[in-house]
């Protein structure tokens, strides 16, 4: 299990081939690639904070209850913080398991959960200053459902 929380940009393919090179373990693994969208054409960048400490100790304590509840091989689970554009990688989750699944579950779940439970504040800068990004019902339900 890899959990990485960076202000780094990061190549999503090479982490993705790395990730599931040797494995002959596993019959699936389930990757997901966050992007920095600007819906209304209106964002400049996307500022991401965070506390260290807990940010990595509660976003390694989900994986591993992932890695639990799904009977994963290994978890993969990259989110940056800092300054960002749009169009750039924000975040990667990638889950292995011997079923697709279980695979497809735990990525599932670990995106629900960083979305609305990670400890990330993000603000979003545009032409009429910057705004906090505030959590959305939709976000909620979806966690919800685990």
């Amino acid at each position: 299990m890899r959990i990485l929380v960076q202000s780094e940009p990061f190549d999503f393919a090479a982490e993705t081939a790395e990730f599931g090179r040797g494995r002959k373990d596993v019959g699936a693994v389930v990757t997901f690639q966050g992007i920095v969208r600007d819906d209304g054409g209106r964002l400049s960048r996307m500022e991401i904070e965070h506390y260290p400490g807990m940010t990595q100790k509660a976003i390694s304590d989900i994986a591993e209850e992932a890695a639990r509840r799904w009977n994963l091989a290994d978890v993969l689970v990259i989110h940056r913080y800092g300054d960002m554009r749009p169009g750039e990688t924000i975040m990667m989750v990638a889950a292995a398991a011997r079923h697709r699944a279980d695979a497809f579950a735990a990525a599932e779940f670990l995106m629900d959960y960083l979305k609305s439970r990670a400890p990330f504040w993000k603000k979003e800068f545009g032409p009429d200053g910057a705004e906090w990004v505030a959590a959305k019902d939709e976000d909620e339900a979806a966690l919800k459902r685990w």
